[in-house]
């Protein structure tokens, strides 16, 4: 395998890291069966933690006990669609709530490949439209709700977005993406095989998106929003911030995502993180680099949603 150069921040603690076999169906197996029964918080310092059913999935709602600030966050995890859960990001859903003032609400959708696409956006979709309808209820202003997500979830937020943009009923004030897994096409680069991505490497993202897709990716058609890098037309979407680190496997696609974006006339801020793999905000929190790209989200979100400036340390 050939070695990505990791930023010095990051090298100590990306060492210890492996990078997870998602392309073994054993081992997706493995990891569901394990987040059966994972944890979830009850609450924390300042929120408070609820759990509400949806027609096929749940979501978590993420509520300051003093005064929030009109705003709302809907959020979707990772996991490469065929794993994860809305309580492994407890910690910061909870964080956007207390820092931000903001009402979030965290998806747990169903997973590929017992539930392929579009079960995960339908779930995403309803779960937009639980919050839209329960505005009024949380004193929530339906113009000012953001969409954000991590890995496959980035993905998913940028599917709703375009979803919600065609069909018009309420527009997402803003769309913030953390290293989104945004096309399938990567995963038919073989090229990309012998690298050493961390985390996530691309024999997983070929495997993950065939359980999602229920076809081989890089297909001459898919679904509309079954890639929301395939979208021909990108006119139109919610301002759009993307993070993302330059050894991540998604970088390229990102980069291209964003770009085009821009040719349709669509904002789009771009922050790229040298020498940082998939998902290092997760793995390496307390790193310089990564409160670094949550100071940057925190002032696209109080830009966009008009929320006070309160800078994070």
């Amino acid at each position: 395998m050939t070695e990505l150069k990791v930023h010095p921040e990051l090298a100590q603690t990306v060492r210890f890291i492996p990078t997870l076999p998602f392309h073994r169906t054993w081992f997706v197996k493995v990891v569901q069966s394990l987040q059966r029964i994972w944890p979830s918080a009850k609450g924390a310092e300042g929120i408070t933690i609820d759990t509400c059913a949806l027609s096929n999935a749940s979501i978590r709602v993420y509520q300051p006990t003093g005064v929030h600030c009109g705003a709302a966050l809907l959020w979707m995890h990772g996991g490469g669609l065929v794993s994860g859960r809305a309580a492994q990001d407890d910690t910061l859903c909870s964080a956007y709530a207390r820092e931000l003032g903001l009402i979030v609400v965290s998806v747990d959708y169903r997973l590929a490949p017992a539930q392929p696409f579009p079960a995960a956006l339908n779930d995403c979709h309803e779960a937009w439209q639980w919050l839209v309808a329960s505005a009024d209820r949380f004193g929530i202003d339906p113009a000012r709700i953001a969409l954000s997500g991590q890995s496959a979830g980035g993905g998913l937020a940028a599917s709703l977005a375009q979803r919600l943009t065609d069909e018009g009923d309420g527009t997402p004030a803003c769309v913030a993406l953390f290293c989104p897994m945004l096309d399938d096409r990567t995963s038919t680069n073989m090229a990309l095989d012998p690298l050493n991505h961390k985390i996530w490497n691309n024999r997983s993202n070929r495997a993950c998106w065939s359980a999602y897709l229920q076809q081989s990716p890089g297909g001459a058609q898919v679904a509309p929003y079954a890639v929301p890098a395939r979208r021909e037309d990108l006119s139109g979407l919610p301002k759009t911030w993307i993070g993302i680190g330059d050894i991540d496997l998604f970088y390229q696609e990102c980069l291209a995502y964003a770009q085009r974006l821009c040719q349709f006339d669509v904002e789009c801020s771009l922050y790229v993180v040298s020498g940082a793999p998939h998902a290092f905000e997760t793995i390496a929190p307390r790193a310089q680099v990564t409160r670094k790209l949550f100071a940057a989200n925190f002032r696209f979100l109080q830009q966009s949603l008009g929320l006070p400036t309160v800078e994070r340390e």
